[in-house]
């Protein structure tokens, strides 16, 4: 696959402000105190056809304008404004960018108007690529986790150093396979990890305690985007983002018991919260379906790319022993979207974008004494499709029904990385036709596994990665991410899995049929 220019690639930046650039003059000469400031960077995402969502955040109530140009120079930009970035939002906006020309270069600069002196904050520049018509090559990145398991941004080695890694892969864009933050997990000064290495954290008031209040989980972001490896990264890669269970807390269901570190007890209060500063940082365009807070969604890239993001969350069942009748996972409306998606997609390429795994046990505590509780779809039991298993089973029966092929499944959540073959040949639910799943991350997190698989889908490890010590620290270099190259001629998709620094610790090129 060829490389992208570099040159077309690289956005000029400076650590917490932007660069005043020729044909931008502030509209009101003002001391730096006055302006408006943009500490959090930008973020573009969720690029569909000849549009982008760019996102920012400033610290005042203030209007985000957004230029785009095909010339970095901005001879010829074309301008946006949000609606007023206030409090009720925590001083975060995005714009919907429109009439993007296909499969170029687009540059972008945005700056806050202060809505009461008009006093403009200086820019900050970004970059991305638009959605192609015809095919070329693709390449894109995920994984998923991050600031997990106390492990913060650690200034000893450079901060979380693998979105730096993922930049210089030069994707077209990012997905983020869930756990965006870890609401539940504070970041102390220090921790003692393996041999008694001390890993060093900076830290932040909203990273001190477990996540309750609305503040607290916007804190989480906050802290996520003070890493100048996270801000470059966003402000060059456009974002797909997803969630799981820590942007709430750890395996929330609808049946979660929190534990003592809580005062708020009631889940559904603190997912409402945790929901809405997901919202505000996430930079996805709005749907207006569930009250704006839809997550699922599908995305196309051209006719050799279609992406179907799930949320593995929000219309879930309680987590239980997960055996006997169908149990909600998917959820029914959220279950036949992604089938006729799939059926109806004219994509060479299907991605599933799961925020957990199909075949691999995440165990949840127990329900009773023996008695496993499951937080995923895997149940523990090799046999016939059971409990959330039979919304999976419906799914893939339906595809082989329709003739639907190419269908590839990414995913994170486990905390190491992983390739699984899933043939009927070796399964006990077998109306289906094989296909793949690869597993990534964590990014900057504890690293956990292998995980014991379920047999009923018929999945076989082709290659696993994980620490020898659970909880083992980044330290230990056992982060990862995957890569997905599509090359534009032949449509051959190339897996590969990559660590910490980039390297690649496994490949797997697909052929389309």
């Amino acid at each position: 696959m060829s490389e992208f220019n570099l040159g077309r690639r690289r956005v000029i930046q400076v650590a917490g402000a932007g660069l005043l650039l020729p044909g931008l003059a502030p509209a009101v000469i003002a001391s730096p105190k006055d302006r408006p400031k943009m500490v959090d960077g930008v973020q573009s995402g969720d690029l569909l056809g000849d549009r982008a969502m760019v996102w920012s955040r400033t610290d005042r109530p203030a209007r985000m304008v957004v230029e785009w140009d095909t010339r970095s120079r901005f001879g010829n930009p074309r301008r946006f404004v949000s609606q007023l970035a206030d409090a009720r939002t925590d001083f975060t906006a995005r714009v919907e960018l429109g009439g993007l020309p296909t499969d170029q270069a687009i540059f972008y600069r945005v700056y806050f108007e202060d809505a009461r002196t008009g006093v403009r904050s200086k820019p900050w520049f970004g970059h991305l690529r638009s959605v192609p018509q015809a095919r070329r090559d693709i390449r894109f990145v995920w994984s998923g986790d991050t600031v997990g398991q106390g492990f913060g941004i650690n200034p000893d080695i450079g901060g979380m150093r693998i979105y730096e890694a993922m930049r210089r892969r030069l994707p077209d864009f990012f997905i983020h396979s869930g756990d965006t933050i870890y609401a539940d997990g504070p970041v102390p000064a220090q921790l003692t990890t393996e041999g008694g290495r001390i890993w060093r954290n900076i830290t932040t008031e909203a990273k001190s305690k477990v996540a309750e209040t609305l503040d607290e989980y916007r804190g989480n972001y906050r802290y996520n985007l003070l890493d100048e490896n996270v801000r470059r990264f966003n402000a060059e890669v456009p974002q797909i983002w997803q969630w799981d269970d820590h942007e709430v807390v750890n395996n929330w269901s609808p049946s979660k018991v929190l534990d003592e570190r809580y005062t708020e007890k009631n889940i559904h209060t603190l997912v409402a919260r945790a929901r809405q500063a997901w919202l505000e940082y996430a930079p996805m365009r709005l749907q207006s379906a569930d009250q704006g807070g839809r997550i699922y969604r599908k995305l196309s890239y051209g006719p050799l790319l279609d992406v179907f993001v799930l949320d593995m969350r929000s219309y879930r069942g309680g987590n239980d022993d997960n055996l006997g009748a169908a149990k909600p996972f998917l959820g029914r409306e959220q279950l036949d979207w992604l089938k006729q998606g799939l059926k109806h997609s004219k994509a060479q390429w299907k991605v599933v974008a799961a925020d957990m795994p199909i075949g691999l046990g995440v165990p949840d505590g127990e329900v009773s004494p023996g008695v496993p509780r499951w937080e995923a779809i895997a149940n523990g039991d090799p046999g016939p499709a059971q409990g959330r298993e039979l919304e999976i089973a419906e799914l893939l029966a339906f595809l082989r029904k329709h003739k639907v092929r190419n269908h590839v499944w990414l995913t994170a959540d486990v905390h190491y990385c992983a390739a699984h073959h899933y043939h009927p040949d070796r399964a006990a639910f077998q109306d289906f036709e094989p296909f793949w799943e690869f597993v990534a991350g964590p990014l900057n997190a504890g690293s956990f596994g292998p995980n014991a698989l379920d047999k009923t889908f018929g999945p076989e490890v082709v290659f696993q990665k994980a620490p020898p010590t659970q909880n083992s620290s980044p330290f230990a270099g056992f982060q990862f991410f995957g890569e997905v190259q599509i090359e534009g001629q032949s449509g051959e998709l190339t897996v590969i899995l990559r660590d910490l620094d980039g390297v690649a610790v496994f490949e797997r090129k697909l052929q389309p049929v």
